[in-house]
């Protein structure tokens, strides 16, 4: 099929925003690519990297003339962006999002949808620790996974078209139920930020315990493979953990009971029992995908 859009406005040119919009222009798919936000330094800058062709600070004025509409704020947002610009929309326009949480997000966008406007949930699993548009790549989501999250209400064609925008960003997209898709995310995306989140306050505790121990100084490479998702966003991922809380504390209390296990086979000497349950996580890790 071939794609293009008049106009696409991207609310939040942060780094996803921002890489969108610049496989946006740089491939055609949009005559022009309007940017909202709440910071003008930053959107200056995604001028400059070519993320967007010009910016305005209504986004009612954004979204007016747009037949794409790509919400890529924190999701803790969604309604109150939905509230003030969704009566503006076109009748055919596509809302679309790059949020990590669905569910009862999408019900919620779907039903401040005017009626001819379609909105279509997208969850890109990609991105860095940094932020902004200055960060944004046109690669950024080749070869990475892209879910879609259609409902009953989802118009089959904006479907398509939200799909094939994100093949021609070079992502393997597939579709999921929304609530199954927070399920999965909850254990494979959200624990693993609640865990590096964690570690670092706990050794900030330590620290705290006993001020000369040079953490920081002395910390290799696992410190900061482990760690390194914990330089993101708080504000993003406070409104994740909430959004998505019952999956997340489901996922927490499996992780206290394996961090028990294994805290009472140290605790009591047990060398055998420690080997197999290390033994059982290396297996399973074996198990993943090799990624460039």
């Amino acid at each position: 099929m071939k794609l293009h859009f008049n106009q696409a406005a991207i609310i939040g040119v942060g780094l996803i925003g921002g890489s969108l919009g610049m496989i946006l222009r740089r491939k055609g798919l949009a005559s022009s690519v309007v940017g909202v936000g709440r910071r003008v330094e930053n959107l200056k800058t995604a001028v400059t990297v070519g993320a967007i062709d010009r910016y305005v600070v209504d986004s009612r004025e954004a979204v007016r003339d747009a037949d794409l509409v790509i919400l890529a704020t924190p999701v803790d947002t969604y309604e109150r962006h939905l509230k003030e610009w969704a009566s503006c929309l076109r009748p055919g326009a596509i809302v679309t999002d790059v949020g990590s949480v669905k569910g009862e997000l999408v019900a919620r966008s779907e039903r401040q949808m005017p009626a001819g406007v379609h909105f279509v949930g997208a969850h890109p699993i990609a991105g860095k620790e940094k932020t902004g548009a200055a960060a944004g790549s046109e690669d950024l989501f080749a070869g990475r996974r892209c879910i879609l999250t259609p409902t009953k209400e989802t118009d089959p064609q904006a479907l398509e078209q939200v799909q094939f925008l994100w093949q021609e960003a070079g992502a393997v997209v597939l579709t999921m139920d929304p609530h199954l898709h927070d399920k999965i995310l909850g254990a494979v995306s959200h624990l693993p930020h609640v865990a590096a989140f964690a570690l670092m306050n706990a050794l900030v505790d330590i620290r705290t315990e006993v001020p000369a121990l040079d953490l920081a100084g002395h910390s290799g490479g696992g410190l900061r493979d482990t760690t390194r998702i914990a330089a993101s966003s708080p504000e993003m991922w406070r409104d994740i953990f909430l959004w998505n809380r019952e999956n997340v504390v489901a996922c927490i209390r499996a992780f206290e009971r394996s961090l028990g296990e294994l805290r009472q086979l140290i605790q009591t000497g047990d060398a055998a029992g420690i080997e197999k349950l290390l033994e059982k996580a290396k297996e399973e890790r074996e198990k993943f995908p090799v990624r460039s």
